[in-house]
């Protein structure tokens, strides 16, 4: 058996934190070891030797310390120079989604990795599950006829704490440089891939036309309650209907729909469900840890990474839509319920699931539906 491959994971606070446990986890089983832990703040019992910038670790003399994968669980904007620094170190990364905040951002990443010849795999966790490939299957196979479009609903909900977890929360730039902080781009990015994904749109190139509708019911900068039509080159159509602002949170979909049926999938539980006007059938499948997936890869060149940062190209060309979109238009307050108090205020959009819904189903935006608070 090969050595452990050693591990480093920038920006350990937060989400971060999940990270560290996934490499300890695969150390567990000989895979990896967590050789340096990265961030501006000193964890508390740090798991591993701590530096405080990746340019720190990088200039260790230590070998020990010397990662050969790192993985970037850091603010948006540092995406670019973080990955670019790794890459040109001799290190492959796994990078946490979005890819980077903006479309020419994204090019310069995949640059970097074809220029180093470095792999470079996005945090898109649902690119993992094999659930995506049962549904290719489904599709294949007839199962639900002719394909006539997809679409995602994400309806969730998130507090005011959440928007106040960091400066950079809900914004569409800071201290000069883009951020993308909505919901298309960030917390129900996975619908917008996943469902590009299934739908075999996955480079720039396979994008024709995007379209989006953006609104904001928190005082926030960016959306946090919108539509997106994409149309693909090969004229597929999708749909997407996205919310932080729903009475309650329920599973994200992606839906096939098809001339004689439609195919959903809950891809946060790899959940896959066939409805034909002759059955309905439910099953739920494994995922490979993207790490995990990595690691793999790195032993052999002939596999192909679930999520290379190439077959993010078709979610970069949606938050890019966004990101040049004007502000999100504020919905009425007349059309807000508040619930809550403190760090646990939040809104709900009147009939917002219901809206999702339409939209996802119909590619057509809020605005081009009706909805009352869209007009």
């Amino acid at each position: 058996m090969s050595a452990p491959a050693p591990v480093a994971v920038v920006g350990v606070h937060g989400h971060g934190a999940s990270h560290v446990r996934a490499v300890e986890a695969l150390a567990a089983r000989g895979l990896a070891r967590l050789c340096a832990v990265v961030d501006p703040r000193r964890p508390d019992d740090a798991p591993a030797p701590w530096f405080p910038t990746l340019g720190d670790l990088l200039s260790a003399t230590q070998p020990d310390v010397r990662p050969e994968v790192v993985v970037l669980s850091t603010p948006i904007p540092t995406h670019l120079p973080l990955a670019r620094a790794a890459m040109e170190a001799g290190l492959d990364v796994l990078l946490e989604k979005p890819t980077a905040a903006s479309l020419s951002e994204h090019t310069a990443i995949v640059e970097t990795a074809e220029r180093t010849g470095r792999l470079c795999q996005v945090g898109f966790q649902s690119f993992g599950s094999h659930a995506l490939d049962a549904v290719t299957e489904l599709v294949a196979d007839g199962e639900i006829g002719e394909v006539v479009g997809l679409g995602a609903v994400g309806t969730w909900v998130r507090t005011a704490g959440y928007w106040g977890r960091a400066p950079w929360a809900g914004r569409r730039r800071l201290d000069g440089r883009d951020v993308v902080d909505g919901v298309v781009t960030n917390p129900l990015a996975h619908a917008i891939a996943t469902m590009l994904r299934v739908g075999g749109a996955r480079t720039s190139a396979d994008v024709a036309h995007v379209v989006v509708d953006l609104h904001r019911a928190n005082p926030i900068e960016a959306d946090d309650t919108s539509s997106v039509r994409v149309v693909a080159a090969d004229g597929t159509r999708y749909g997407a209907g996205l919310t932080l602002c729903a009475p309650e949170r329920t599973p994200a979909r992606v839906l096939v729909l098809g001339t004689d049926g439609e195919i959903a999938l809950e891809y946060e539980h790899d959940r896959v469900t066939l409805r034909t006007p002759r059955l309905q059938v439910e099953k739920t499948y494994g995922r490979t840890p993207l790490l995990e997936d990595l690691l793999a890869t790195r032993a052999d060149p002939a596999r192909r990474l679930a999520c290379d940062v190439r077959d993010t190209g078709a979610f970069m060309r949606v938050l890019e839509a966004v990101r040049t979109a004007p502000a999100p238009r504020a919905v009425p307050a007349a059309c807000v319920t508040w619930h809550g108090e403190g760090d646990d205020r939040r809104p709900v959009v009147d009939d917002v699931a219901r809206w999702c819904e339409a939209a996802a189903r119909s590619a057509r935006t809020f605005a081009e539906l009706g909805v009352p608070w869209a007009r």
